[in-house]
């Protein structure tokens, strides 16, 4: 259960003038994290919305009903921030060329809820390309004077340029969409620079269309506690060094590379942290099914884990609730992301919060989440040496990971969610008060 308590130190001017129309079309902001289609947007889109609502802003926030016995409307976000389960299509879960094709239902769902509750927002703020579209739409219903302000959190030509399997390809309708968006809303939301130069660069977007502000964490719920306590509670083994990886299990996250890069550090014979000290646990996915009823990219690890002769070293341990995943980066020595591409790569900034040390791969958001040698250590992609070699070298020497801890700890503390989301609403102030300058 989400719980939004405010934080005593969040004394920010109330906004009770605000009413922000979200859009998270294909996944909930309350959905368990871990699962195919649940992870860092998730958090955003529930965090922000919780930290608007603490000002007094009215957020609802629409989703694609994907289970008839979930209620329509969700009040864990707080008193004034709710999220809306608009049927459109069947109510399960669906592909995204599926939910494309409801779109016009979505947006005639939440016109109709604006209408019956005698709404009238100020803003869109569509995450993702399908609510992009979804956004438009809504714009032409509600006319000029509403502004919309996009965030993809992930690119489809980004994508492509990591894919290694066909399925792993945005289609053409995606990126025609993206490019779209790109050109007709009012401001592009980026992560990070990162983000922005390739929007530029792979669809000509407007630079000064572009604002850059990183997704937040919530240091209410992230923030370091005692290493034995968290393996205690988890029941993790108190004694070896603990290597952590939290995502959603897919090809681009690169799990494969870390755990060639764990039989690497396993059989070298130079190496101090084989099999005897050392453990690795998979938080992500649905590990408690029969493998023959796993996700493909699951059974696909689980036969390198065996492959490998790493059964004792590496757990699979599902995907997680957001507390006890902070209880997971407290109990680790190191938090891996071995990813081909973030586009940010919030589960970093989760575990730099909780002053867990950070190893990632050189790619996308992580370049300005994890500094290289402040806050974390950076290594090429898809090279298990170079991995193997950058957690023997944090693992091996106590003074690095320490460093790396009080730095990681300074660092998260300017991306709290009541800085960022300031941003956000002198953001929405601008385009508000562009469309309102412009002559009807």
């Amino acid at each position: 259960m989400v719980k939004a308590t405010p934080s005593a130190k969040n004394t920010r001017p109330r906004r009770d003038d605000l009413t922000v129309c979200m859009l998270s079309v294909h996944t909930c902001p309350l959905a368990m994290l871990g699962g195919k289609e649940t992870g860092g947007m998730n958090v955003y889109v529930r965090d922000l919305a919780i930290e608007l609502g603490r000002r007094g802003v009215t957020v609802d926030v629409f989703t694609r009903s994907q289970d008839d016995h979930v209620p329509r409307i969700s009040h864990e976000l707080g008193p004034t921030a709710q999220v809306i389960h608009v049927p459109a299509g069947p109510e399960r879960p669906v592909s995204k060329e599926v939910i494309y094709d409801h779109l016009p239902e979505f947006a005639a769902g939440v016109t109709r809820f604006a209408c019956e509750n005698d709404r009238r927002y100020d803003v869109i703020h569509s995450h993702y390309w399908l609510s992009g579209v979804a956004g438009q739409q809504l714009q032409r219903a509600w006319g000029p004077s509403v502004p919309m302000v996009q965030m993809f959190h992930t690119l489809g030509h980004m994508k492509n340029q990591v894919a290694r399997a066909a399925h792993e390809i945005a289609t053409e309708q995606r990126l025609q969409c993206e490019w779209e968006l790109m050109r007709r809303a009012d401001r592009l939301v980026a992560g990070s620079p990162h983000d922005r130069t390739q929007m530029v660069r792979l669809y000509g977007a407007d630079r000064e269309k572009i604002q850059v502000i990183p997704p937040g964490v919530d240091l209410l719920r992230f923030f370091p506690g005692s290493q034995l306590e968290s393996r205690l509670k988890l029941g993790l083994d108190t004694e070896r060094r603990l290597i952590v990886f939290v995502g959603r299990i897919e090809p681009l996250k690169g799990i494969d590379t870390l755990l060639e890069s764990i039989a690497l550090m396993d059989k070298d014979e130079n190496c101090t942290l084989g099999s005897e000290c050392l453990s690795v646990v998979i938080v992500g996915g649905d590990a408690s099914v029969p493998v023959e009823e796993m996700t493909a990219e699951m059974q696909r690890l689980h036969a390198l884990r065996d492959a490998l002769g790493l059964q004792k070293l590496v757990a699979f341990q599902g995907k997680q609730g957001q507390d006890t995943l902070a209880d997971y980066y407290r109990a680790a020595d190191v938090l891996v992301m071995p990813s081909h591409y973030e586009s940010f790569g919030m589960v970093a900034l989760e575990a730099m919060a909780c002053g867990t040390p950070v190893v990632a791969s050189r790619v996308g958001g992580l370049t300005y989440t994890v500094r290289d040698g402040e806050t974390g250590l950076l290594v090429p992609e898809r090279d298990p040496a170079a991995l193997a070699s950058a957690l023997e070298r944090l693992l091996r020497s106590d003074q690095l990971r320490w460093q790396l801890q009080a730095n990681s700890l300074r660092a998260a503390q300017d991306f709290s969610w009541p800085i960022i989301a300031d941003r956000i609403l002198k953001l929405f102030d601008t385009v508000i008060a562009e469309r309102q300058a412009v002559p009807v």
